[in-house]
């Protein structure tokens, strides 16, 4: 799947999810649950109903977004955010490695100093929270 390229070169080629991350927040802004033309109408580029149709039954999959049949059509209703899409995949990819000790300390170690710092408190307020 190319994206356009303003620059009158070739269409460059879109980096791994990102369509999906197009498409989850298209669908967000929506309001209202939207169907598959409603996104692919306001999608940047030029991109095809069913690649739309595609990644939509895709973020389905992972739990993303939910549909409901109306008529010959399905209404699209996101059940997650771009951040949680992300939070996802992050998670995909820590369940797959066996030595998840190994995984997070090396990411832990790649952060920046002020990601770090957010990641600290972000776990410190996860404890303070009682378990519901």
């Amino acid at each position: 799947m190319a994206a356009e390229d303003t620059s009158g070169g070739q269409p460059r080629r879109r980096a791994q999810g990102e369509l999906e991350a197009q498409v989850l927040s298209t669908l967000c802004r929506a309001g209202e649950p939207a169907t598959a033309a409603w996104v692919q109408e306001r999608l940047e580029g030029a991109v095809a109903y069913t690649t739309v149709m595609t990644i939509l039954t895709r973020l389905q999959a992972k739990g993303a977004v939910e549909r409901r049949r109306q008529g010959r059509s399905f209404l699209w209703t996101p059940r997650s955010d771009e951040a949680g899409l992300a939070a996802m995949r992050m998670r995909r990819v820590l369940d797959g490695e066996s030595d998840r000790e190994a995984v997070l300390a090396s990411f832990l170690t790649a952060l920046t100093p002020g990601d770090e710092r957010l990641l600290r408190d972000l776990l410190g307020q996860a404890a303070d929270e009682p378990e519901a």
